[in-house]
């Protein structure tokens, strides 16, 4: 099955830089995901779209750790029909939740997954944030401060709703799959995926 409607670049065709972080990835994860052979052709692009993606998923806040981080992706990406984001982000949040159930919860339902008061307050604006960005005020903001989470946090919570409305439309326009390593991961004993690949606890083989 295709993984793109474009064109995709033979890895020896990378330049310098992309080859080796993909490189790394694939040693890391065990395998490529399809998000980065999608990009490949426009380098310059993918450059931007994984710098960006690091900034927002790749740090650990008192109030946002880099499984809630990951369970917005889950959410608005649910919300917004992307299997791409959904598979591959619900894997990283059962990897870094250390809960093999918590992703397929907040994918179908986030408001009676077993969450903090704190998440169902981040996903309640997140969600709304993906499905009517206008209907988003002040006093929204205000119940996440309100649940401990600082100005930079909040801040995150509408930067990575809106990056990943942009993967999500991307995905969706080239038609990216998701890695058939994405649906284990995580759901079983370390150790017991399939032979192919699977992330390392903590890792995050999206980006």
């Amino acid at each position: 099955m295709p993984i793109s409607r474009f064109p995709l670049r033979p890895a020896d065709e990378l330049p310098p830089d992309l080859a080796e972080r993909y490189a790394e990835v694939a040693e890391k994860s065990g395998f490529l995901p399809n998000v980065f052979a999608a990009l490949a052709w426009r380098s310059d692009e993918a450059r931007a779209f994984f710098a960006m993606h690091d900034a927002l998923m790749d740090k650990e806040t008192p109030g946002l750790s880099k499984a809630d981080r990951e369970l917005i992706v889950v959410a608005t990406s649910a919300g917004n029909d992307c299997l791409y984001c959904v598979v591959a982000h619900g894997a990283v949040a059962r990897i870094r939740s250390k809960d093999p159930h918590i992703a397929d919860h907040v994918a179908v339902d986030w408001r009676k997954a077993p969450l903090s008061p704190r998440m169902h307050a981040v996903l309640a604006v997140a969600t709304r944030l993906a499905a009517d960005p206008a209907s988003v005020t002040a006093a929204d903001l205000a119940t996440l401060t309100e649940h401990g989470l600082t100005e930079d946090d909040v801040w995150d919570v509408g930067m990575i709703t809106s990056f990943f409305a942009l993967s999500n439309r991307l995905a969706h326009f080239a038609a990216i799959t998701p890695n058939p390593e994405f649906f284990l991961m995580g759901r079983l004993p370390r150790g017991a995926e399939a032979p192919q690949g699977g992330s390392r606890a903590g890792e995050s083989p999206t980006g």
